[in-house]
């Protein structure tokens, strides 16, 4: 790592530091603690990049381990959404751990602490214990039960552990200094009683292990040489070492936390808590909802792991946090997919057009290019016939000089095909035009070798042929908060800012190649943007989902 040519950011210099002081390379490892109690987000993926980044640039293990200590909100559909996370975003981990995994490891270190008089059954209310804990400027209050003798609590915290009482009766606290000038220090709880049952260990467990308490030691039980956190987490810094100097052997590597910056990103909220809120009200349908700043969402989006990688490396590693703006994300998303996908035609707002001089009933097969980027460029056919749809603001019955597409009495050419003239319109009783009507010059096939093919035409224009067309439905989707930081102000409830118009369904008409896309499949509808198809198709329909434009129009917006 150090012989790279690169600037490092402070947590590889934290690393290098520890090597060139004596940690030996063999000895790191890194570690991606997720709770499973909801889908990881977009912030997420910034952790899960740097922990198997770090591992795969020190050539050291990295463990996945699911903080499991709170079953009342963990569940094992959140675990296998995490696993599936994580390898969509093409990392593989060392060790799949967990924190139940050392539930009787924590029990018996917790037991030795209550022997040496470092921990105590406190049996005050939450409210009690809230009360007495004091302020940030003020000392808190010894707890009337901090002085039980060795014996009751042992015999409390065993009859916890056997279930013999109930949620909030008791709990374990760690003996240290109700006057520390960090809060965090003044006896905070070890041990609570849950009466649920856990998704791995089942009704074994009545007590479960907070997770100050856990996490470190987790760590310590792995051999973690490196814990990195976010920002948060930096008054946790002292308990994660006072518990670690508890049991802590020197012939071992001692785990050493360190944190960095949250990385918050614009018009969406990356808090589980809230995108559980948005869930189970509804707002959005579902975890992996394309509007959601899930990992699962954007993927079910289109949205490719190679650019959720790429955004992660752009943004870096910080020490303060800050706000992303997602365009930069979008771009990232756009830059990938203009690389790997094939440009097809689709008609979002269609409108008819009739090539009169066309002989009807007649159709031919015109070659398409795939996708220009590619290192060997490949072709598909389309059909081509009298009858095509284009966009609706494809044409303008009468246009200034600047306006490039169709019009009255102007040639443009269609992509693949034929140069066209606008010739007449058609209307309804309202005055609205329901049809246009062109002439095409049969000369001028795009790829023939004509002269008629090399005339030069200021427009360019997409369309599918009616008679082959395939209708689809369309899901368009914008930003799901109108706000850049919805959840920036604290007197305002974020879903204030939730946008009414984040969702928009629509049908679209697409060229007959579509037709055995897939789930997840991606392309790029020329001209309009990039879409995938969406797990909702079936055999009988298609459904495709906007990922992004092939332009950021809201940096245009706000800007207005």
């Amino acid at each position: 790592m150090s012989t790279k040519e690169k600037s490092l950011n402070f947590i590889e210099q934290i690393i290098e530091e520890d090597l060139k002081n004596g940690l030996s390379q063999d000895k790191l490892r890194f570690r991606f603690p997720p709770e499973p109690n909801g889908y990881l987000h977009v912030g997420h993926a910034s952790s899960i990049c740097l922990n198997f980044g770090l591992g795969i640039d020190y050539d050291a293990p990295v463990n996945l381990r699911f903080d499991d200590t709170n079953p009342a909100k963990e569940e094992q559909e959140f675990v296998d959404a995490i696993k599936k996370d994580v390898e969509w975003l093409g990392f593989k981990w060392d060790k799949e751990v967990y924190a139940s995994d050392y539930f009787q490891q924590l029990y018996d270190w917790a037991v030795e602490f209550i022997k040496k008089g470092k921990a105590y059954v406190d049996s005050q209310s939450s409210e009690e214990i809230a009360k007495q804990k004091g302020t940030p400027t003020q000392a808190g209050e010894d707890s009337p039960y901090r002085n039980r003798s060795v014996e009751e609590n042992l015999d409390l915290f065993e009859r916890m552990k056997n279930g013999e009482f109930k949620e909030g009766e008791h709990i374990l606290r760690a003996k240290i200094d109700m006057a520390s000038t960090n809060m965090l220090m003044r006896d905070p709880i070890m041990y609570r009683i849950i009466n649920a049952s856990h998704h791995r260990t089942g009704d074994k467990w009545c007590i479960y292990p907070m997770y100050d308490w856990a996490h470190g030691e987790s760590d310590y039980v792995e051999q973690i040489s490196h814990s990195f956190c976010t920002l948060e987490f930096l008054p946790h810094r002292e308990l994660y070492d006072w518990f670690l100097n508890q049991v802590y052997d020197e012939n071992k590597v001692r785990p050493k936390q360190r944190e960095f910056a949250r990385r918050n990103l614009s018009h969406t909220v990356v808090s589980k808590r809230k995108l559980l809120q948005l869930v189970q009200e509804k707002h959005v349908n579902g975890w992996d909802d394309p509007r959601m700043s899930t990992i699962s969402g954007m993927r079910r989006r289109g949205y490719t792991a190679a650019a959720i990688r790429n955004f992660a490396d752009t943004i870096g590693i910080a020490k303060r946090d800050n706000l992303i703006d997602v365009s930069l994300l979008e771009f990232c998303v756009r830059e990938d997919l203009n690389k790997i996908t094939d440009r097809v035609m689709a008609v979002l707002d269609p409108i008819k057009l009739v090539i009169t001089n066309y002989p009807e009933g007649h159709e031919e097969w015109l070659d398409a290019e795939n996708n220009p980027e590619a290192e060997e460029v490949t072709y598909r056919k389309v059909p081509f016939s009298r009858e095509l749809y284009i966009e609706r603001d494809d044409f303008l019955e009468e246009a200034n000089s600047k306006y490039f597409r169709l019009t009255l009495g102007k040639e443009v050419r269609l992509k693949n095909a034929y140069i066209i003239k606008g010739e007449s319109v058609v209307k309804d009783e309202n005055g609205n035009i329901i049809e246009i009507h062109v002439t095409y010059d049969p000369d001028s096939r795009s790829g023939s070798g004509s002269e008629a093919s090399k005339r030069k035409v200021k427009g360019t224009i997409h369309w599918v042929s009616i008679p082959h067309a395939i209708a689809a439905e369309i899901r368009l989707y914008d930003r799901l908060f109108t706000n850049e930081n919805p959840d920036g102000n604290k007197e305002v409830d974020f879903k204030e800012f939730i946008n009414p118009d984040s969702l928009k369904v629509i049908t679209g008409y697409l060229e007959p190649s579509l037709r055995t896309a897939k789930d997840g499949d991606k392309f790029q509808f020329q001209r309009l943007g990039y879409f995938a198809v969406d797990k909702d198709s079936t055999n009988d329909k298609l459904v495709f989902n906007k990922t992004v434009g092939l332009k950021d129009t809201w940096a245009k917006l706000e800007t207005k």
